[in-house]
């Protein structure tokens, strides 16, 4: 058997690998006599169905199951012992001529291979990220007292409320709003500024090529194409929180996803206006999320996402920020 590395550059590998059929025999042997034992034949005693016959009828399917057993071995062991962190998965090259399946002959394949770049990058005090505090503009106090207004005009049996109750009620719905808004940007602007600081370059290439594999036909390259800025800052995130995560010593515990597994129940319970739901009724609903390993993983990667950022927001610094909620919604 012979590997030959081809580095494309920093990110991309080209490996061919040549097989002879001296690699492959032992791998055929065993699998044919196994067949053969195991072989339904009309007319045939089982495990009595003559070698000829079986390789006729199964013979190409034994040959590229021996060959690709040999093939995993071999690619398996190359990214072991070139210590590789690859992304996704080898994918077969596209200069790959197609397989005539003949035992006693040499198969050649070539992969592209693509590794995860290094990260590297520190959370300094001298890191500067603005937080917004957001002034309603007058327009929209205005126009949300005068929905208030016809609100309360209309529930003729509660006692009426003043201008000034109106307009404190309006200045307090707003500035809860936009306070909830100005960490939102806060904590998109500390994942953008990281992911910059860090200076990630990906293989996008080969990301594309992956994702349409990965996804079994689901997504087309044009599907591809149109979200994939959006995926790559995504993946991009993930390797820097990653990377911060273990630099910073974080730890997810069990119990950090089941309080997840609650807030994310509780919080779908409210959006159907259900409040008050007992406490055995959430715990089965819990229950029941934490039985779906996806669920599990996603609540996960959120408390990662939360933990990682309350730790850069001790350390970097948050500088406030006063804007007119015109101007933050222009940003």
């Amino acid at each position: 058997m012979e590997l030959i590395k081809n580095q494309i550059d920093a990110l991309n590998i080209e490996l061919t690998i040549k097989i002879a059929a001296a690699d492959y025999a032992e791998a055929e042997r065993k699998r044919l006599a196994e067949c053969r034992r195991k072989a339904d034949f009309k007319g045939f005693r089982k495990g009595m169905v003559p070698e000829s016959l079986v390789k006729r009828v199964y013979g190409e399917q034994i040959l590229s199951e021996a060959v690709n057993e040999v093939l995993s071995g071999a690619l398996g062991k190359f990214i072991e012992d070139e210590k590789l962190h690859i992304l996704g998965e080898p994918l077969s090259s596209e200069k790959q001529q197609p397989i005539v399946w003949k035992s006693g002959e040499d198969f050649e394949f070539i992969f592209d291979l693509a590794t995860a770049p290094e990260v590297k990058l520190e959370v300094e005090k001298a890191d500067e990220i603005a937080k917004y505090e957001i002034t309603p503009m007058a327009k929209e106090k205005k126009e949300m007292a005068e929905n208030l207004k016809k609100y309360y005009e209309s529930k003729k049996d509660e006692e009426p409320k003043t201008d000034e109750q109106i307009d404190a009620e309006v200045l307090e719905r707003l500035t809860d709003n936009y306070r909830q808004e100005s960490e939102w940007r806060l904590n998109k602007d500390i994942r953008d500024f990281y992911i910059a600081k860090a200076g990630i370059e990906l293989p996008e290439a080969f990301l594309k090529r992956w994702l349409v594999y990965a996804n079994e036909g689901k997504v087309s390259a044009e599907d591809i194409d149109k979200e994939f800025a959006g995926f790559v800052e995504d993946f991009k995130w993930q390797m820097v929180r990653g990377y911060l995560c273990e630099k910073m010593g974080i730890k997810i515990e069990q119990t950090d996803v089941e309080e997840a597994a609650k807030a994310y129940v509780t919080y779908q319970y409210a959006m159907y206006g259900l409040g008050n739901v007992p406490e055995d009724v959430i715990a089965e609903s819990v229950k029941n999320v934490l039985n779906d390993s996806k669920q599990i993983e996603r609540l996960a990667e959120n408390v990662e996402d939360q933990k990682v950022i309350a730790k850069i927001k001790e350390t970097a610094t948050i500088k406030s920020k006063k804007l007119s909620s015109d101007k933050f919604k222009a940003l």
